[in-house]
């Protein structure tokens, strides 16, 4: 999910649903669909039965996460970053995840609860929190 020309996208995913079909069990097939909003609206995302809806950070603040992570985790240029990895999956242990947690808030002038710190085990997470926390600090 991205803006596009300031609008962004929000994306409907419904979850499989199980099914008893003939004493066998079948999983219906995902569905996705976006559409886009004018307005600019606050990273949320909530969930009902099967449907979940997001709104994702801006992709310059996505990017900008990748940036840090490579950094701190001394990442060669051979290295694909983007919102989906994992911080695991990158190699970082613990410590490197605060120390990554401590560039974001140097980088974006932000401050990070310890309990939000320990949700966040990607960059689109990283991200999603980090507009969120500056929207806070705006108002």
């Amino acid at each position: 999910m991205a803006a596009v020309g300031g609008a962004s996208l929000i994306s409907l995913r419904s979850r499989p649903q199980v099914s008893p079909q003939n004493s066998g069990m079948r999983l219906s097939s995902l569905k996705r669909v976006a559409f886009p909003i004018q307005q600019r609206a606050l990273p949320f995302s909530f969930r009902t039965r099967g449907l979940r809806i997001s709104c994702a950070a801006k992709p310059e603040t996505v990017d900008k996460v990748c940036s840090v992570v490579k950094k701190q985790l001394a990442l060669g240029d051979d290295i694909s970053v983007c919102g989906e990895s994992k911080f695991a999956e990158l190699g970082a242990d613990s410590l490197d995840t605060v120390e990554i947690v401590m560039g974001l808030e140097e980088t974006f002038g932000i401050t990070v609860e310890e309990d939000n710190a320990q949700a966040i085990v990607s960059v689109q997470d990283a991200a999603d929190l980090i507009e969120k926390l500056i929207e806070e600090k705006d108002c």
